[in-house]
């Protein structure tokens, strides 16, 4: 996709702290959803330290106040702020942006279900598909006046390599008429959030707003609470290294690319691209469980997902 692609003195075994030393944020604020566990905390932790306010915003206030006060302990950080936020409730997030007053200079979408049961939204909307892109697009699009007062914003889409399971069904996003299976209906929503980073890019780059997307790895956090053992056993076996060798990520490595994506000046520029392990990725290679399918990163298939989205949340 690109010949000068990022490359960074960063790995898979880089922390977010890492990535994230000598860059100062004062100033600047961020908001994280799903910000009070996982990937999301230490997220939100590294921008912290760097000395950004940032808000958690989650669905379950109490842990996120937990998470909020952990993240001052360890820090010294006093701005780290809560707010409700439900994405798969359009109500939720209408009244997150409502509330929202200032200037945004970075959003990271982290927030996500995995491989769900079949579950469905008031809309009837597929939850995996609903929560991990809608509820984001509804948000995103709703701070953009926030990010463009920024001048110079980013917003960050945590994606992942299940992208490669689906791409999206634009015939039948909502298995409305195929059977559902809970991985094509993540990797559907995946892939959604790396075509929303390539048309946010097309679209908003002239406004200071700059969107990229990544895969933060593999990382044992309750996102996997609806897989079983054996799955996982099975997952984590696929998500080695060449040799095939098991590797599960820590949380704080595992927040390492989107705290990379967020703050590093050597993304300055540089919107509607694919992540991981702290680089730029290239198109997958089959049978490798990297890079990104050229699907994700199909313009067309980008724009034709925002007009989709845009005509679900105003049906």
């Amino acid at each position: 996709m690109t010949s000068n692609r990022v490359s960074t003195p960063f790995n898979r075994d880089s922390t977010a702290l890492e990535v994230v030393h000598g860059i100062g944020l004062a100033g600047r604020r961020a908001v994280v959803t799903g910000g009070a566990s996982g990937i999301g905390v230490e997220t939100a932790r590294a921008l912290a330290q760097a000395d950004a306010e940032v808000t958690l915003a989650v669905r379950n206030p109490q842990a996120g106040h937990e998470a909020a006060a952990d993240i001052t302990a360890t820090t010294g950080n006093d701005r780290v702020l809560v707010a409700p936020l439900d994405l798969a409730d359009l109500d939720s997030v209408a009244a997150f942006v409502a509330n929202w007053d200032g200037p945004l200079h970075i959003l990271v979408n982290n927030a996500g279900v995995m491989a769900s049961p079949e579950m469905r939204t008031a809309q009837g909307w597929e939850m995996q598909f609903a929560t991990n892109h809608l509820g984001h697009f509804a948000l995103t699009v709703g701070l953009r006046p926030a990010l463009i007062a920024a001048e110079g914003a980013r917003v960050v889409a945590v994606s992942s390599a299940a992208h490669l399971r689906s791409p999206v069904v634009f015939d039948d996003i909502h298995f409305q008429r195929r059977p559902y299976d809970p991985w094509l209906a993540y990797g559907q929503s995946k892939t959604a959030n790396v075509l929303f980073a390539v048309e946010a890019t097309r679209r908003w780059a002239d406004d200071g707003i700059l969107t990229n997307s990544l895969m933060p790895g593999a990382i044992r956090t309750n996102l996997q609470r609806f897989i079983d053992e054996e799955e996982l056993a099975r997952m984590r076996a696929q998500t080695g290294g060449g040799g095939g060798a098991a590797y599960w990520k820590t949380a704080e490595q595992g927040a390492a690319t989107s705290v990379l994506l967020a703050t590093s000046p050597l993304l300055d520029g540089v919107g509607g691209r694919y992540f991981e392990d702290c680089q730029e990725a290239g198109p997958n290679e089959p049978p490798a469980r990297t890079g990104y399918a050229p699907y994700a990163m199909d313009p067309e298939a980008a724009e034709r997902l925002w007009a989709v989205s845009e005509e679900m949340l105003l049906a």
